[in-house]
């Protein structure tokens, strides 16, 4: 089995194939980021037409993160189930189809309602995309890869900031939300071109020799749950525990600042939403280029050292700009900041693919991941309460805080490359 696994995973690598499904990925990452970002933008023109307080404000975004993670947990069962790449072609249908419908909205509750059920797709299209990926990749440079992948989604941030500040002006939020629907094209040519990779499909046919040898020996099979042969396993259980950990820390730091960064930069520094969105661009740029960077970093000295570097550095800045900031200092702040932000995600999806064999892995990920999602549902909102009592300044204290965490775990019990998804 071993021999027909590494030869099929040749094959792949020699192939142009995961160079076509690194451009499916990568768009889907852009729109997955492009849509949770026009949520931000548009939180106060929300504010002003539903009438909402800084705390149901920042629920919105606790709606979304909530919806992400439940879609998550189910889209790694998915790809386990039914394949990696028919659940990334149905999550795009399903946040893109939300996501237009939220212009259709005319309450909070209503909005809440439907950004919740679209916020399923979005979750689990991270997943899929990631798992998907890291299995057509060569190990030797999965991470420059898969970092390279992360930064889609500060590239939709860009896309997001580019649009809001080209629609809002002129035809307001509704219309910023409509635009989202384009993306169902993308699903349907996925579809059509994307096949599943070849450590899925020897996972499978394992499964079903393993039942076949079952039936043949007149025992009653039964489809154990992944859950229950995750925590079955000794090493799988202990490194589920340590990526939901370090997931709900993570999250907890980075949902919370990208959800009123923009925010921030209009009610505490005065920015007009022009000024605001070019700082943005800046900040997402930078974040572009810490990711490229990190992947590449950590095929070279390691995926530990490098995510623990981003998460402590990030820990670190995030003081600095709320107490020494000014007019004169903040681009380049937000640069600095944006860059060292996005090195743990160029690094965390491989570092977490590794972490896990592959009949396994979509599940372990998914649900590692995305119960650490409850980290980043609660964090908009407890920015917003800090910001009622407060500053939304003192909430980014909070976050730097939690970076911190997330950096301690992974370096002290998260070993690098403990399975190749090519093979294992």
């Amino acid at each position: 089995m071993d021999a027909t696994v590494q030869a099929s995973a040749t094959a792949h690598a020699k192939s142009s194939t995961w160079v076509l499904v690194f451009i499916f990925c990568f768009l889907g990452l852009l729109i997955d980021g492009a849509d949770l970002m026009l949520l931000s933008y548009s939180l106060n023109s929300l504010k002003a037409e539903f009438g909402l307080t800084n705390v149901e404000a920042g629920s919105l975004g606790s709606f979304t993160l909530a919806g992400m993670a439940i879609g998550g947990i189910y889209g790694g069962w998915a790809c386990d189930r039914f394949g990696r790449v028919k659940t990334v072609v149905w999550s795009i249908l399903l946040f893109s189809i939300g996501t237009a419908a939220l212009g259709l909205t005319h309450s909070y509750w209503q909005f809440a309602t439907v950004r919740f059920l679209a916020s399923l797709g979005i979750g689990a299209l991270y997943v899929a995309c990631n798992t998907l990926m890291s299995e057509y990749v060569p190990t030797r440079y999965r991470t420059t890869v898969l970092g390279t992948l992360q930064a889609g989604w500060s590239v939709g941030y860009i896309v997001a900031t580019l649009l809001a500040g080209w629609i809002l002006p002129i035809h307001g939020w509704r219309w910023l939300f409509y635009i989202a629907i384009i993306p169902v094209i993308l699903a349907l040519v996925m579809q059509r071109f994307v096949p599943e990779p070849q450590a899925w499909i020897n996972a499978q046919a394992e499964r079903a020799k393993e039942k076949l040898a079952g039936i043949r020996h007149g025992a009653v099979v039964k489809r154990e749950s992944m859950y229950k042969q995750i925590f079955s396993d000794p090493q799988a259980s202990r490194m589920f525990l340590c990526w939901a950990l370090t997931a709900g820390f993570l999250q907890f730091g980075y949902y919370g600042v990208n959800n009123w960064m923009p925010t921030y930069l209009e009610s505490e520094l005065g920015m007009n939403l022009k000024s605001m969105t070019g700082y943005m661009v800046g900040t997402y740029t930078a974040m572009i280029l810490g990711k490229i960077l990190a992947g590449m970093a950590a095929d070279r000295i390691g995926r530990r050292s490098v995510f623990a570097f981003g998460a402590l550095g990030t820990a670190v800045f995030l003081p600095v700009i709320v107490l020494f900031q000014s007019q004169e200092n903040i681009l380049w702040m937000l640069v600095v900041f944006g860059f060292l932000y996005g090195i743990p995600y160029g690094v965390n999806a491989t570092y977490m693919t590794e972490s896990f064999e592959a009949k396994l892995r979509g599940s372990a990920v998914g649900g590692a991941y995305n119960i650490g999602r409850v980290g980043a549902a609660i964090a908009p909102a407890a920015i917003g309460f800090l910001a009622s009592h407060g500053s939304i300044g003192v909430g980014f204290l909070v976050m730097g805080a939690a970076y911190f965490i997330c950096g301690v775990i992974p370096a002290l019990f998260i070993r690098d490359k403990q399975f190749d998804p090519q093979k294992q």
